[in-house]
């Protein structure tokens, strides 16, 4: 049996960003893939409207995921480590078994203003840009390659 891929993607929050590609990747993947997220300074919630967001734009559900803390990963090993944020991109600590660090720059949702209409189409429009770079990170002849290799 060949061995999961560990992801973990990061942000600052863990509240919007990295907690949608957790379940976007999750679900792209059809579960190969071990991920997880995690922030510098966690939220004490998942934003409501990021919830939302993986239910319309990626037909997701984020139940059992909360936001949680970066140290509680620094000893794990992971493959890939894909920042989400440009302050969790500075200030990425180093990870044991140097996985390929990867960076995803995405605008914080929750700093939109507006409407909530207006307010929840920035995390529509991340997520719908997660689910774009998450299919074309899973296409990827390494990647694709060590997915399908997972029964």
């Amino acid at each position: 049996m060949s061995r999961r891929l560990r992801v973990l993607f990061l942000c600052t929050g863990n509240s919007a960003r990295s907690q949608l590609a957790e379940v976007i990747l999750r679900q792209l993947s059809l579960g190969r893939i071990d991920v997880a997220s995690a922030g510098s300074a966690p939220q004490a919630e998942i934003h409501p409207m990021a919830r939302i967001a993986a239910r319309t734009v990626a037909g997701a559900e984020m139940d059992g995921q909360y936001p949680k803390l970066l140290d509680r990963f620094v000893d794990q090993r992971f493959d890939y480590v894909i920042t989400v944020c440009d302050r969790a991109a500075e200030s990425c600590p180093t990870f044991p078994g140097a996985p390929q660090r990867i960076h995803w720059s995405f605008e914080d949702p929750a700093a939109a203003h507006g409407t909530e209409e207006e307010r929840q189409r920035a995390f529509d429009l991340v997520a719908r840009g997660l689910v774009a770079r998450t299919r074309l990170w899973l296409s990827l002849p390494d990647i694709s390659t060590a997915v399908e290799a997972v029964p």
